[in-house]
Protein backbone atom coordinates (compact mmCIF):
# COMPACT_ATOMS: atom_id res chain seq x y z
CA UNK A 1 0.00 0.00 0.00
CA UNK A 2 1.41 3.39 -0.94
CA UNK A 3 1.59 6.27 1.93
CA UNK A 4 0.64 9.98 1.41
CA UNK A 5 1.15 12.47 3.51
CA UNK A 6 -0.98 15.71 2.90
CA UNK A 7 -0.51 19.41 4.28
CA UNK A 8 -2.87 22.04 4.16
CA UNK A 9 -6.85 20.81 4.23
CA UNK A 10 -6.99 19.46 0.62
CA UNK A 11 -10.64 18.78 -0.93
CA UNK A 12 -12.34 15.80 0.01
CA UNK A 13 -13.66 15.51 -3.68
CA UNK A 14 -9.66 15.02 -4.10
CA UNK A 15 -8.64 12.21 -1.69
CA UNK A 16 -11.73 10.48 -2.12
CA UNK A 17 -10.04 10.12 -5.81
CA UNK A 18 -7.43 7.36 -4.03
CA UNK A 19 -8.08 3.67 -4.22
CA UNK A 20 -8.53 3.22 -0.37
CA UNK A 21 -7.15 -0.51 -1.23
CA UNK A 22 -4.03 0.84 -2.37
CA UNK A 23 -3.29 4.28 -0.58
CA UNK A 24 -3.37 5.51 2.82
CA UNK A 25 -3.67 9.09 3.24
CA UNK A 26 -3.37 11.38 5.83
CA UNK A 27 -1.61 14.45 7.77
CA UNK A 28 0.19 11.74 9.89
CA UNK A 29 1.46 9.31 7.91
CA UNK A 30 4.90 8.58 8.31
CA UNK A 31 8.28 6.17 5.72
CA UNK A 32 5.74 8.16 3.27
CA UNK A 33 5.90 7.60 -0.65
CA UNK A 34 4.32 10.71 -1.85
CA UNK A 35 3.53 14.15 -0.58
CA UNK A 36 0.40 16.37 -1.23
CA UNK A 37 0.16 20.10 -0.43
CA UNK A 38 -1.31 23.71 -1.06
CA UNK A 39 0.07 26.44 0.03
CA UNK A 40 2.31 25.12 3.29
CA UNK A 41 6.28 25.68 2.89
CA UNK A 42 7.71 22.52 2.70
CA UNK A 43 11.20 22.53 3.99
CA UNK A 44 13.84 20.08 3.14
CA UNK A 45 13.86 18.25 6.52
CA UNK A 46 10.08 17.44 5.91
CA UNK A 47 11.33 14.93 3.04
CA UNK A 48 11.86 11.66 3.86
CA UNK A 49 14.29 8.95 1.77
CA UNK A 50 11.06 7.18 1.17
CA UNK A 51 9.47 10.13 -0.65
CA UNK A 52 9.64 9.65 -4.56
CA UNK A 53 7.06 12.54 -5.54
CA UNK A 54 5.52 15.58 -4.32
CA UNK A 55 2.14 17.27 -5.96
CA UNK A 56 1.39 20.75 -5.45
CA UNK A 57 -2.61 21.04 -5.49
CA UNK A 58 -2.38 24.17 -7.17
CA UNK A 59 0.69 26.28 -10.28
CA UNK A 60 3.45 28.11 -8.17
CA UNK A 61 6.02 25.41 -6.50
CA UNK A 62 7.73 28.38 -5.05
CA UNK A 63 6.80 26.57 -1.67
CA UNK A 64 8.92 23.24 -2.21
CA UNK A 65 12.61 22.89 -2.71
CA UNK A 66 12.52 22.01 -6.10
CA UNK A 67 16.07 21.41 -7.29
CA UNK A 68 16.89 19.50 -3.74
CA UNK A 69 14.17 17.30 -4.61
CA UNK A 70 15.24 17.19 -8.17
CA UNK A 71 19.51 15.80 -7.23
CA UNK A 72 17.50 13.28 -5.26
CA UNK A 73 15.56 12.10 -8.26
CA UNK A 74 12.10 13.24 -6.49
CA UNK A 75 9.16 14.43 -9.09
CA UNK A 76 7.49 17.20 -8.35
CA UNK A 77 4.04 18.06 -9.62
CA UNK A 78 1.76 21.29 -9.82
CA UNK A 79 -1.33 21.64 -11.27
CA UNK A 80 -1.41 23.92 -14.09
CA UNK A 81 -4.64 25.14 -15.27
CA UNK A 82 -7.22 23.61 -12.38
CA UNK A 83 -7.19 27.15 -10.70
CA UNK A 84 -6.90 29.40 -14.04
CA UNK A 85 -10.52 30.17 -14.00
CA UNK A 86 -10.54 31.47 -10.69
CA UNK A 87 -7.38 33.84 -10.74
CA UNK A 88 -9.04 34.67 -14.29
CA UNK A 89 -12.13 35.98 -12.79
CA UNK A 90 -9.90 37.77 -10.28
CA UNK A 91 -8.10 39.40 -12.41
CA UNK A 92 -11.12 40.95 -14.12
CA UNK A 93 -12.12 41.93 -10.78
CA UNK A 94 -8.56 43.96 -10.50
CA UNK A 95 -8.71 45.57 -13.65
CA UNK A 96 -12.27 46.84 -12.81
CA UNK A 97 -10.47 48.23 -9.67
CA UNK A 98 -7.79 49.37 -11.18
CA UNK A 99 -10.22 51.71 -13.40
CA UNK A 100 -12.37 53.04 -10.97
CA UNK A 101 -11.45 53.38 -7.61
CA UNK A 102 -14.54 51.30 -5.95
CA UNK A 103 -13.03 50.17 -2.80
CA UNK A 104 -12.37 53.56 -1.89
CA UNK A 105 -16.13 54.53 -2.76
CA UNK A 106 -17.13 51.91 -0.75
CA UNK A 107 -15.49 52.73 1.99
CA UNK A 108 -16.27 56.52 1.76
CA UNK A 109 -19.51 55.21 1.33
CA UNK A 110 -19.62 53.32 5.16
CA UNK A 111 -18.68 57.08 6.88
CA UNK A 112 -21.89 58.37 6.07
CA UNK A 113 -23.14 55.88 8.36
CA UNK A 114 -25.78 58.51 10.81
CA UNK A 115 -26.29 61.38 8.14
CA UNK A 116 -29.87 59.75 7.96
CA UNK A 117 -31.46 61.83 5.05
CA UNK A 118 -28.22 63.96 4.08
CA UNK A 119 -26.44 60.21 2.56
CA UNK A 120 -28.20 61.12 -0.92
CA UNK A 121 -26.94 64.49 -0.98
CA UNK A 122 -23.31 63.61 0.01
CA UNK A 123 -23.57 60.52 -2.22
CA UNK A 124 -24.45 62.80 -5.37
CA UNK A 125 -21.58 65.36 -4.07
CA UNK A 126 -18.99 63.54 -3.64
CA UNK A 127 -19.53 61.23 -6.16
CA UNK A 128 -17.28 62.65 -8.48
CA UNK A 129 -13.85 61.81 -6.54
CA UNK A 130 -14.45 58.20 -7.32
CA UNK A 131 -14.58 58.95 -11.11
CA UNK A 132 -12.42 56.37 -13.39
CA UNK A 133 -12.48 55.35 -16.64
CA UNK A 134 -14.18 52.23 -19.04
CA UNK A 135 -12.02 49.18 -20.13
CA UNK A 136 -13.03 49.49 -23.46
CA UNK A 137 -11.46 50.74 -25.90
CA UNK A 138 -7.76 50.84 -23.45
CA UNK A 139 -5.02 48.59 -23.84
CA UNK A 140 -3.90 45.81 -22.26
CA UNK A 141 -0.54 44.07 -22.12
CA UNK A 142 -0.46 40.60 -20.88
CA UNK A 143 3.50 39.28 -20.00
CA UNK A 144 2.92 35.16 -20.10
CA UNK A 145 -0.05 33.37 -22.19
CA UNK A 146 0.06 30.12 -19.95
CA UNK A 147 -3.38 28.67 -18.96
CA UNK A 148 -4.35 31.79 -16.71
CA UNK A 149 -3.08 34.52 -18.90
CA UNK A 150 -4.50 33.13 -22.26
CA UNK A 151 -8.16 32.98 -20.49
CA UNK A 152 -7.47 36.80 -18.98
CA UNK A 153 -6.34 37.70 -22.66
CA UNK A 154 -9.61 36.38 -24.53
CA UNK A 155 -11.91 37.79 -20.78
CA UNK A 156 -10.33 41.37 -21.79
CA UNK A 157 -10.79 41.65 -25.21
CA UNK A 158 -14.52 40.34 -24.86
CA UNK A 159 -14.88 43.40 -23.03
CA UNK A 160 -13.87 45.43 -26.30
CA UNK A 161 -9.66 45.78 -24.97
CA UNK A 162 -7.46 45.83 -27.14
CA UNK A 163 -5.32 42.70 -26.27
CA UNK A 164 -1.56 42.84 -26.81
CA UNK A 165 0.34 39.38 -25.40
CA UNK A 166 3.72 38.53 -24.68
CA UNK A 167 5.44 35.11 -24.27
CA UNK A 168 8.64 34.08 -25.91
CA UNK A 169 8.39 30.35 -24.94
CA UNK A 170 4.56 29.70 -26.47
CA UNK A 171 3.24 26.62 -27.12
CA UNK A 172 1.05 25.15 -29.99
CA UNK A 173 -1.28 24.07 -27.76
CA UNK A 174 -1.86 27.91 -26.12
CA UNK A 175 -1.56 29.50 -29.87
CA UNK A 176 -4.47 27.55 -30.84
CA UNK A 177 -6.86 28.66 -27.53
CA UNK A 178 -6.18 32.30 -28.14
CA UNK A 179 -8.89 34.53 -29.99
CA UNK A 180 -7.65 35.40 -32.95
CA UNK A 181 -8.13 39.36 -31.74
CA UNK A 182 -5.20 39.30 -29.14
CA UNK A 183 -1.86 40.91 -31.27
CA UNK A 184 1.34 39.40 -30.16
CA UNK A 185 4.40 41.38 -29.34
CA UNK A 186 7.54 40.04 -30.20
CA UNK A 187 9.22 42.60 -27.42
CA UNK A 188 8.21 43.05 -23.69
CA UNK A 189 8.77 46.79 -24.34
CA UNK A 190 6.37 46.76 -26.67
CA UNK A 191 3.61 46.38 -24.16
CA UNK A 192 5.57 48.78 -21.76
CA UNK A 193 5.94 51.94 -24.07
CA UNK A 194 2.06 50.97 -25.49
CA UNK A 195 -0.44 49.68 -22.43
CA UNK A 196 -2.50 51.32 -20.54
CA UNK A 197 -2.78 48.12 -18.23
CA UNK A 198 -0.44 45.96 -17.72
CA UNK A 199 -1.03 42.04 -16.30
CA UNK A 200 1.70 39.40 -15.35
CA UNK A 201 1.17 35.54 -15.47
CA UNK A 202 4.67 34.16 -14.92
CA UNK A 203 5.93 31.59 -12.57
CA UNK A 204 8.56 32.93 -10.06
CA UNK A 205 12.17 31.60 -11.36
CA UNK A 206 15.61 33.17 -11.05
CA UNK A 207 15.55 35.20 -14.61
CA UNK A 208 11.81 36.68 -13.56
CA UNK A 209 12.71 37.88 -10.08
CA UNK A 210 11.98 41.73 -10.29
CA UNK A 211 11.24 41.71 -13.16
CA UNK A 212 8.86 44.86 -13.22
CA UNK A 213 11.94 46.92 -11.39
CA UNK A 214 12.41 50.60 -12.01
CA UNK A 215 14.55 50.25 -15.67
CA UNK A 216 10.65 48.24 -16.91
CA UNK A 217 8.85 51.08 -15.23
CA UNK A 218 10.79 54.24 -16.63
CA UNK A 219 9.73 52.69 -20.08
CA UNK A 220 6.13 52.21 -19.24
CA UNK A 221 3.63 54.71 -21.00
CA UNK A 222 3.07 57.20 -17.98
CA UNK A 223 -0.07 56.73 -16.00
CA UNK A 224 0.16 52.35 -16.17
CA UNK A 225 -1.97 50.79 -14.28
CA UNK A 226 -0.69 47.00 -12.91
CA UNK A 227 -1.80 44.08 -12.10
CA UNK A 228 -0.02 41.29 -10.42
CA UNK A 229 -2.01 37.94 -9.78
CA UNK A 230 1.07 35.77 -10.20
CA UNK A 231 3.64 36.00 -7.31
CA UNK A 232 4.84 38.96 -5.42
CA UNK A 233 8.79 38.67 -6.07
CA UNK A 234 8.02 39.69 -9.57
CA UNK A 235 7.65 43.22 -8.85
CA UNK A 236 10.26 45.19 -7.36
CA UNK A 237 8.26 46.77 -4.49
CA UNK A 238 10.88 49.82 -3.81
CA UNK A 239 10.75 50.18 -7.02
CA UNK A 240 6.65 50.13 -7.58
CA UNK A 241 6.30 52.60 -4.43
CA UNK A 242 8.44 55.11 -5.86
CA UNK A 243 6.71 54.47 -9.21
CA UNK A 244 2.98 55.60 -7.63
CA UNK A 245 4.23 58.40 -5.68
CA UNK A 246 6.01 59.88 -9.16
CA UNK A 247 2.93 59.44 -10.86
CA UNK A 248 4.84 56.69 -13.51
CA UNK A 249 2.78 53.83 -12.32
CA UNK A 250 -1.40 55.31 -11.56
CA UNK A 251 -2.33 52.22 -9.68
CA UNK A 252 -1.10 48.64 -8.95
CA UNK A 253 -3.44 45.86 -7.90
CA UNK A 254 -1.09 43.14 -6.02
CA UNK A 255 -2.52 39.70 -4.50
CA UNK A 256 0.58 39.31 -2.50
CA UNK A 257 0.61 42.10 0.54
CA UNK A 258 3.53 43.18 2.20
CA UNK A 259 3.94 45.28 5.04
CA UNK A 260 5.64 47.90 3.07
CA UNK A 261 2.81 48.30 0.23
CA UNK A 262 -0.62 48.50 2.96
CA UNK A 263 -2.44 51.84 3.31
CA UNK A 264 -0.64 53.21 -0.05
CA UNK A 265 -2.76 55.48 -2.06
CA UNK A 266 -3.39 54.24 -5.29
CA UNK A 267 -1.72 50.00 -4.58
CA UNK A 268 -4.95 48.00 -3.63
CA UNK A 269 -3.55 44.90 -1.57
CA UNK A 270 -5.81 41.63 -1.66
CA UNK A 271 -4.98 38.94 0.54
CA UNK A 272 -3.92 36.27 -1.78
CA UNK A 273 -7.48 35.27 -3.21
CA UNK A 274 -6.61 34.13 -6.76
CA UNK A 275 -7.44 30.60 -6.25
CA UNK A 276 -9.41 30.51 -3.52
CA UNK A 277 -12.73 29.39 -4.41
CA UNK A 278 -14.53 26.43 -3.73
CA UNK A 279 -14.25 24.98 -7.08
CA UNK A 280 -10.30 25.63 -7.65
CA UNK A 281 -9.53 24.16 -4.62
CA UNK A 282 -11.68 20.62 -5.79
CA UNK A 283 -10.18 21.07 -9.27
CA UNK A 284 -6.30 21.35 -8.47
CA UNK A 285 -7.06 18.78 -5.49
CA UNK A 286 -8.94 15.81 -8.49
CA UNK A 287 -5.94 17.06 -10.49
CA UNK A 288 -3.13 16.53 -8.18
CA UNK A 289 -4.57 13.12 -6.84
CA UNK A 290 -4.71 11.33 -9.92
CA UNK A 291 -1.63 12.33 -11.29
CA UNK A 292 -0.20 11.02 -7.74
CA UNK A 293 -1.97 7.99 -8.79
CA UNK A 294 -0.80 7.60 -12.30
CA UNK A 295 3.16 8.20 -10.93
CA UNK A 296 2.69 5.42 -7.91
CA UNK A 297 1.05 2.94 -9.87
CA UNK A 298 1.87 2.74 -13.09
CA UNK A 299 5.09 5.07 -13.08
CA UNK A 300 3.60 7.77 -15.71
CA UNK A 301 4.50 11.33 -15.09
CA UNK A 302 2.34 14.42 -15.80
CA UNK A 303 2.86 17.42 -15.38
CA UNK A 304 6.13 17.55 -13.77
CA UNK A 305 7.89 20.77 -13.14
CA UNK A 306 11.56 19.46 -12.88
CA UNK A 307 11.36 16.17 -14.70
CA UNK A 308 9.99 15.29 -18.18
CA UNK A 309 6.56 13.96 -18.93
CA UNK A 310 6.41 10.63 -19.57
CA UNK A 311 3.34 8.29 -20.18
CA UNK A 312 4.00 4.96 -21.67
CA UNK A 313 1.03 2.41 -21.92
CA UNK A 314 2.33 -1.13 -19.68
CA UNK A 315 3.23 -3.62 -21.92
CA UNK A 316 4.43 -6.30 -19.52
CA UNK A 317 3.92 -6.97 -16.10
CA UNK A 318 6.93 -5.80 -14.60
CA UNK A 319 8.45 -2.07 -15.45
CA UNK A 320 11.54 -0.46 -14.00
CA UNK A 321 11.20 3.46 -13.81
CA UNK A 322 14.55 4.83 -13.39
CA UNK A 323 15.29 8.88 -12.54
CA UNK A 324 18.79 10.24 -13.97
CA UNK A 325 21.22 12.90 -15.32
CA UNK A 326 21.20 13.33 -19.05
CA UNK A 327 23.67 11.45 -20.05
CA UNK A 328 23.71 8.79 -22.58
CA UNK A 329 26.37 6.71 -21.12
CA UNK A 330 23.69 5.94 -17.98
CA UNK A 331 21.70 3.90 -21.07
CA UNK A 332 24.55 2.10 -22.13
CA UNK A 333 25.54 1.26 -18.59
CA UNK A 334 21.99 0.39 -17.79
CA UNK A 335 21.57 -2.14 -21.10
CA UNK A 336 25.15 -4.11 -19.54
CA UNK A 337 23.50 -4.16 -16.48
CA UNK A 338 20.19 -5.96 -18.28
CA UNK A 339 22.31 -7.84 -20.15
CA UNK A 340 24.83 -9.51 -17.41
CA UNK A 341 21.16 -10.35 -15.92
CA UNK A 342 19.90 -11.79 -18.68
CA UNK A 343 16.60 -9.26 -18.34
CA UNK A 344 14.59 -9.10 -21.79
CA UNK A 345 13.72 -5.60 -22.52
CA UNK A 346 10.23 -5.61 -24.29
CA UNK A 347 9.74 -2.18 -24.54
CA UNK A 348 11.45 1.18 -22.93
CA UNK A 349 10.88 4.69 -23.47
CA UNK A 350 13.47 8.03 -22.29
CA UNK A 351 12.35 11.13 -21.78
CA UNK A 352 14.98 14.02 -21.44
CA UNK A 353 14.24 17.94 -19.50
CA UNK A 354 17.37 19.52 -19.67
CA UNK A 355 20.06 17.94 -17.05
CA UNK A 356 18.22 15.28 -16.16
CA UNK A 357 15.67 12.65 -17.66
CA UNK A 358 13.28 9.62 -16.91
CA UNK A 359 13.61 6.38 -18.44
CA UNK A 360 10.07 3.42 -18.29
CA UNK A 361 11.48 -0.05 -19.10
CA UNK A 362 9.16 -3.23 -19.26
CA UNK A 363 10.70 -6.46 -18.91
CA UNK A 364 9.48 -10.20 -19.84
CA UNK A 365 11.11 -11.04 -16.46
CA UNK A 366 11.19 -10.03 -13.11
CA UNK A 367 13.79 -7.64 -11.84
CA UNK A 368 15.25 -8.35 -8.07
CA UNK A 369 16.41 -6.06 -5.44
CA UNK A 370 19.93 -6.89 -6.39
CA UNK A 371 19.68 -5.87 -9.69
CA UNK A 372 18.10 -2.73 -8.65
CA UNK A 373 21.25 -1.95 -6.45
CA UNK A 374 23.65 -2.22 -9.21
CA UNK A 375 21.12 -0.29 -11.60
CA UNK A 376 21.52 2.47 -7.91
CA UNK A 377 25.44 2.41 -8.52
CA UNK A 378 25.66 3.43 -11.55
CA UNK A 379 26.87 7.23 -11.75
CA UNK A 380 24.27 9.31 -12.59
CA UNK A 381 20.97 7.45 -11.44
CA UNK A 382 19.26 9.06 -8.81
CA UNK A 383 16.77 7.15 -8.00
CA UNK A 384 14.85 3.82 -9.50
CA UNK A 385 11.58 2.36 -8.71
CA UNK A 386 10.75 -1.12 -9.50
CA UNK A 387 6.51 -1.79 -10.06
CA UNK A 388 5.00 -4.93 -10.19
Amino acid sequence: MYKIRTYNKIAKEGINQFDQQQFSVSENEENVDALLLRSAKLKTDDIENTVKIIARAGAGVNNIPVDECSQKGIVVLNTPGANANAVKELVIAGLLMASRDISGAIIYAKTLKGENEQVPVLVEKNKSKFKGNELAGKKLGVIGLGAIGIMVANSASSLNMDVIGYDPYLSVKAAWEISRKIKRADKIDELFANCDYLTIHVPLIDVTKDMINAKALNKMKKGMKILNFSRGGLVNNSDILKAINSGQVKRYITDFPSDELLNIKGITCIPHLGASTNESEVNCAIMATRQLSEFLLYGNIVNSVNMPNCSVNRTSDYRITIVHQNNSDILANLAIVFSDEKINIINHSTHIKGEYAYTIFDTNNQVNEDILLKINKISGVLSTRLLK
